[in-house]
């Protein structure tokens, strides 16, 4: 199978495929993408009859920044019969490897989103036909994908259920706390799930840890902080909620997040500062350059224009850096859920010692 569907936020379908092709050639994977912007997804086609199969294969799902969820799917399959879809599709579905279950998904834009229920209903149906006919196994390793762009027009395909995302449309959904102050802590929660694993976080995300927040007002990411019960030094020149002040976790310091230095190392350092990415890259080097944190998880917000060069070139410069001074880290970055112009990036230095 030669085609790969790529799932992204609308608007960023661009990114999404320069960065899967990228990636693809350099294991020698070669093809093409076909795209329409602001519809949710591109598709990658290798000129290999088995191009797609081969990249997921062969590339590792957690390092792609853009994609949210990709599937080894056939061509597009139009003109389905509205009346017995099942029927019309069950040929196609019996062509692919054995599968665990059923996913029907929509696009993540205003159309798709008016779809779900649709792909809701029509997802139970199958899956229940399916199981009786015995083509959906629970030990399979595959897990089979129906993208619907319409009731009559589908993509349908699988992904490696141990390297894709565990969520339906590679959404993540988090409940927003009604206790912090901003929206913004949504993005810090994700970003733990997506890059710590849950059976680590006692491990890094635990009680009694000294974290820095660079531009915290008025407390979204800090919010987060105090609520795993860490020590937190907020660095803004605004003013921070009453609320958080109140624990006793947070010391406010009105500085510029730019020009503070600490007296001693943090375990953790956030930042979600709205500045130019090359500015805000070089900041977060020096802080892991000097030693001043073990672990941190920093925004890039993204320009309108050149934005997978961009971020490339901003990941290298913290890289070869820290390549140059014998650092040895662990790097990912992730265009989350709740991101929007911007990507999170993750980094945590190995053997570190304070």
């Amino acid at each position: 199978m030669n085609h790969l569907l790529l799932y992204c936020r609308p608007g960023f379908e661009k990114e999404c495929a320069a960065e899967v092709r990228e990636q693809c050639e350099q294991q020698g994977i070669y093809g093409y993408c076909k795209l329409e912007e602001n519809t949710g997804y591109a598709l990658f086609v290798s000129h290999q009859p088995d191009g797609a199969a081969l990249a997921v294969e062969q590339l590792r799902f957690h390092d792609l920044i853009f994609t949210r969820q990709w599937i080894v799917c056939l061509p597009m399959i139009e003109g389905v019969d509205t009346q017995d879809r099942v029927e019309s599709l069950m040929p196609h579905v019996r062509g692919l490897p054995q599968c665990s279950e059923l996913w029907v998904e929509p696009a993540d834009t205003t159309e798709g989103r008016e779809m779900q229920r649709f792909c809701n209903s029509f997802g139970s149906a199958f899956s229940q036909v399916l199981r009786k006919q015995g083509v959906l196994q629970r030990q399979a390793t595959d897990r089979l994908h129906i993208f619907a762009l319409s009731g009559s027009c589908f993509y349908i395909g699988y992904a490696p259920i141990k390297n894709s995302a565990p969520w339906p449309m590679g959404i993540m959904r988090l409940k927003f706390p009604q206790q912090a102050p901003s929206r913004s802590t949504l993005k810090l929660e994700e970003a733990w799930h997506w890059f710590i694993p849950e059976h680590q976080w006692h491990q890094y995300i635990s009680s009694g840890k000294r974290a820095v927040d660079l531009g915290a007002a008025p407390g979204g990411w800090t919010w987060q902080l105090v609520n795993q019960n860490m020590f937190v030094t907020a660095i803004d020149n605004g003013p921070m909620a009453d609320s958080l002040m109140e624990t006793g976790q947070v010391k406010h310091l009105t500085e510029d997040a730019f020009a503070f230095h600490p007296q001693k190392p943090f375990d953790w350092m956030v930042c979600d500062i709205v500045d130019k990415p090359t500015r805000v890259i070089k900041l977060m080097t020096q802080w892991l350059q000097e030693g001043w944190c073990r672990e941190t998880v920093f925004n890039l917000k993204l320009p309108m224009k050149q934005r997978y060069p961009e971020v490339k070139s901003c990941l290298a410069y913290l890289q070869t850096t820290l390549n140059e001074a014998g650092i040895d880290y662990r790097l990912a970055a992730k265009h989350l859920y709740h991101d929007r112009e911007e990507i999170t990036v993750h980094v945590r230095l190995l053997g570190y010692h304070g």
